[in-house]
């Protein structure tokens, strides 16, 4: 099939609430951060930092002086700066990215014409000398891409002369060696360095960044997977899923079928052949499980935040290429129960109540899994683990994976109020996507509730309906043929009920996961109902340790020790009924165990905040 394109940037305006909630926090928590303290580690290795007294507000954690990895940060910040500009046209954020990169460049000046990193250039070189060093080029190719998104986004030709210039010094490092003893190197974390020199050559057509492409080929990985070896358990995930999708780039720049092969290899080895938890996610202790067994993997540090992030982008790209329905319900399951799941948690205190705690969470490294387990919240200035970088551009991304193109018409990959504006055909069209939540309050796209007109909806839906209906609304400048693809999710019960202009559609044609809509579209109107199923999902390698899901949803137990659950051996997930399932306007989605000696509350897992949870339980079928 034709590549698909995905619509994203100001293609598509992100009209959910709680994915606006966090979308405007990410950017608000990008304009707190300092750009002096954020270029501290290159002012400070360019010799331009000259003050005796200790900066106040000094990056802690991994961007503290002393971290082998600082400076990894602030690449990560300038992509997320350049990807807000590039959607909203943010011209407060581009003017702060614009101003960190002028002071790059005065530091690559005063570290000679070349090297512009946060760290020093005896760090590269200790990995020849197999000296100890903590993955210096990863933290590099951190700036890389960041200069690289500056200028692909946020069209700042400066950045992409810094990175030119500093991709040299590589290239006159990296040539001293022998392809064996290269290889070597490679097996010291190399980041998305692949990616970045794909990158460069596309924009640059400079020979050197296509040498350099060649040379970081590594081997031991890529023909490894290819063969269909299991290459990847117990190693380090995020090692390697950067490399992949280094691989992915240069797919899309070249053509060559080998790096797709490579890509769809690593998919089948690292997700499909080894499972996943119930959340998607799939690290314990950041390294991947043994295939098909995940039981000895439930710990406090499992999912890390960055493979989260990564897989979901490598998804994306393979969706790209197949249309295959499966990539997206991966994406979908990741969304709720990793991206959302770990960062910018917000809850509520009810009047009168107080807590030890904030209302408030900004990033969790890890999701625990493990039972009685606590999500541990970072701070904003004092911790930067790698997490944090993947935490503001996830959010910054978060209108990707919704919509996608080709020459014969539109996908809609995901659910969530929004709306999709673009040309099919010549034809300018306009998708507007808006959920029913069956409240009986109308779509509002404030965070306010100002009043609820008296309805029949009210009576005739008393309790939570566990649907998703959603309408999409299509209007095209002139009347225009093309076909529009809804992916049928994995976790509907039954069959969908579907209405265009009003009328049932009875015959709905089904291809590759979507319901296929083909027609002269003008103003009409596409009606979805999708009955939600409860799912058990039991942990790779278990027969009896499963969690619940609600939809695409994971349900966490409040409660802090590991639990049997009684349940029916031919309907599991009856032992969980409605528990407080409406606040105001809102279904809550909440449950609570039944016919046990000691009753659980069951709440989704991106709502958790600081309770003492369990998500997976072992079950005793009667």
């Amino acid at each position: 099939m034709d590549k698909l394109k995905m619509a994203w940037g100001r293609a598509v305006a992100l009209e959910d609430q709680e994915l606006q909630r966090r979308y405007h926090e990410n950017r608000k928590y990008l304009l707190e951060l300092d750009v002096e303290n954020l270029l501290l580690p290159y002012l400070m290795e360019a010799g331009l930092y000259k003050n005796a007294e200790t900066p106040v507000g000094i990056h802690g954690g991994w961007e503290s002086p002393t971290c082998e990895l600082r400076g990894h940060f602030l690449g990560h910040w300038l992509s997320a700066a350049a990807t807000y500009y590039h959607t909203t046209g943010d011209e407060y954020l581009k003017g702060k990215a614009y101003e960190v990169v002028n002071r790059l460049e005065k530091c690559q000046i005063e570290n000679g014409g070349k090297w512009v990193a946060s760290i020093p250039e005896k760090y590269v070189h200790w990995i020849a000398r197999k000296k100890s060093i903590w993955a210096p080029q990863y933290t590099i190719h951190k700036t890389f891409m960041g200069l690289i998104d500056m200028y692909a986004l946020a069209q700042n030709e400066k950045a992409l002369k810094i990175a030119e210039n500093f991709g040299e010094w590589f290239y006159e490092w990296s040539g001293q060696f022998t392809k064996e003893e290269f290889q070597e190197i490679l097996d010291c974390e190399t980041g998305g360095m692949l990616e970045i020199w794909v990158l460069m050559y596309k924009y640059t057509k400079n020979p050197h960044f296509a040498k350099l492409m060649e040379r970081y080929y590594r081997v031991s990985l890529f023909d490894g997977v290819l063969a269909g070896r299991d290459v990847l358990t117990n190693m380090h995930a995020n090692t390697t899923i950067p490399e992949a999708l280094g691989a992915a780039a240069a797919y899309d720049l070249t053509g060559e079928e080998k790096w797709l092969s490579i890509c769809k290899s690593y998919w089948k080895i690292a997700v499909e052949d080894r499972g996943y938890y119930a959340t998607g996610g799939q690290t314990c202790g950041e390294v991947w499980g043994p295939m098909m067994d995940l039981t000895t993997r439930l710990g406090d540090r499992t999912q890390e935040h960055c493979t989260v992030y990564n897989m979901m982008r490598l998804a994306n790209f393979l969706f790209s290429h197949t249309g295959d329905s499966k990539y997206l319900d991966y994406y979908e399951r990741n969304l709720y129960n990793g991206i959302m799941a770990q960062g910018y948690w917000k809850g509520m205190i009810s009047h009168g109540q107080t807590s030890p705690f904030s209302t408030e969470g900004l990033l969790t490294y890890f999701l625990p899994l493990r039972p009685g387990a606590r999500k541990a919240w970072a701070t904003k200035t004092n911790d930067f683990f790698c997490c944090h970088g993947s935490l503001v551009q996830a959010n910054a991304l978060l209108n990707n994976g919704m919509y996608y193109t080709n020459d014969t018409g539109l996908f809609v990959g995901q659910f969530f109020n929004s709306t999709l504006k673009g040309e099919m055909k010549g034809t300018e069209f306009t998708l507007v996507q808006r959920i029913n939540t069956l409240t009986g309050i109308e779509y509002c796209p404030g965070d306010v509730l100002t009043g609820q007109k008296i309805t029949d909806l009210t009576a005739k839906i008393p309790n939570n309906p566990r649907k998703l209906v959603v309408d999409f609304c299509v209007k095209v400048a002139k009347e225009c043929p093309f076909e529009i693809k809804i992916r049928l999710p994995w976790w509907i019960a039954g069959s969908p009920k579907v209405k265009i202009n009003g009328e049932n559609v009875e015959d709905i044609e089904v291809r590759n996961g979507f319901l296929s809509f083909e027609r002269q579209w003008k103003e009409d109107v596409i009606h979805l109902e999708f009955n939600k199923k409860m799912t058990v999902e039991y942990l790779p390698g278990s027969d009896h340790m499963a969690a619940f899901m609600d939809g695409p949803v994971v349900l966490a137990g409040l409660i802090n020790v590991e639990k049997t659950l009684k349940v029916d051996k031919d309907t599991p997930c009856k032992v969980l009924v409605g528990d407080n399932e409406r606040e105001w306007a809102h279904w809550q989605n909440t449950y609570k165990t039944t016919g046990q000696e000691e009753g659980i509350r069951f709440i989704p897992l991106h709502k958790v905040g600081h309770e003492e949870y369990t998500v997976y339980f072992p079950l005793e079928k009667c």
